[in-house]
Formats: structure tokens, C-alpha cells, sequence
């Protein structure tokens, strides 16, 4: 009987060793390191050119455009160059995968024209990006980038 009880003993723990082994692993798989999630997350990115055409003082009223990426509930906050807008976005930085959604602005006209519901169109098309040095391009499939950012730093 002792025996008996040994064997299950061990195998029982020989289970419980294997599930924690198991478990850690699949949540690592899925986890993005720190250093992948934060590349291009709390950072203020202006946007330079939209679909091929550069970007200028010109093409904004008031706000320069830019996006920033919030790690608190993935929101995405930033402006068009006239409105303010917001929504969520989701990231899977170990395969270059992002996408918005439940996106919303704010509806001030603007005295001259803007890059901005181009920009808007942008963010709702997105499916992937890249990323090399401080230039994020957003991309959808393998198409020319549909928008870049050079990310700004406060002094």
C-alpha cells in the first residue's frame, strides 16, 4: 500500500510540475516583451507623409498631426491637424500587427483644407507596421505605406 501511495504521489506531482511548465510557457508564447510592446507604444509620432505625399505646414490648421499609442487600455489618442481623435487599437508587436477601432473626433470646422480625414481613412484601413529607428510606417498587406510617422522627443 505504501508503495502504492508513493507512485501516485509522484505522479500527481510529476502532473502538477508538467501543468506549471506548460502553462508558463503558452502565456510567455503569447506575451510580448517589454522592449517589443514599448517600440512604438508612449511615444509621440507626427506624421511626414501620407500615402506618398509629404506632409507640411500647409496641410494642417492649427495642431500639427500625430498619433500616440497609450498602454493604459490600448487608446489611441492624437489630431488630425484640425480635430482631436480617439479610439482603441489593438497590437500583436511580435508579428507587426495593429489595428484601431471605435474610432471617434471631435467636429470643429476648419478654415482650410487638411490632411485629416485622410488620416482618419489611414487608421481605419491599417493592418500592419514597421518600424526603423524613429520612423513608424503604418501599412496595409504588403502595399506601399499608407502613412509615416518620425516619433518626436521632448527636450
Amino acid at each position: 500500500m505504501k508503495h502504492y501511495l508513493t507512485t501516485i504521489s509522484l505522479f500527481s506531482l510529476s502532473l502538477l510540475f508538467i501543468s506549471c511548465c506548460t502553462s508558463k510557457k503558452s502565456i510567455s508564447e503569447n506575451t510580448v516583451s517589454p522592449k517589443e510592446s514599448t517600440e512604438i507604444v508612449e511615444k509621440y509620432w507626427k506624421l511626414i507623409e501620407i500615402r506618398g505625399q509629404k506632409v507640411t505646414a500647409d496641410d494642417f490648421a492649427s495642431k500639427e498631426p500625430h498619433l500616440i499609442l497609450k498602454s493604459a487600455d490600448n487608446r489611441v489618442t492624437g489630431n488630425g491637424g484640425c480635430n482631436s481623435f480617439f479610439g482603441t487599437y489593438e497590437l500583436q508587436a511580435n508579428l507587426n500587427r495593429i489595428s484601431f477601432s471605435k474610432m471617434g473626433s471631435t467636429k470643429m470646422a476648419c478654415m482650410k483644407p487638411t490632411v485629416e480625414n485622410e488620416f482618419l481613412n489611414v487608421l481605419e484601413t491599417v493592418d500592419n507596421y514597421t518600424v526603423k529607428n524613429d520612423t513608424l510606417q503604418l501599412n496595409k498587406a504588403r502595399m506601399a505605406p499608407l502613412a509615416k510617422f518620425v516619433a518626436v522627443y521632448l527636450k
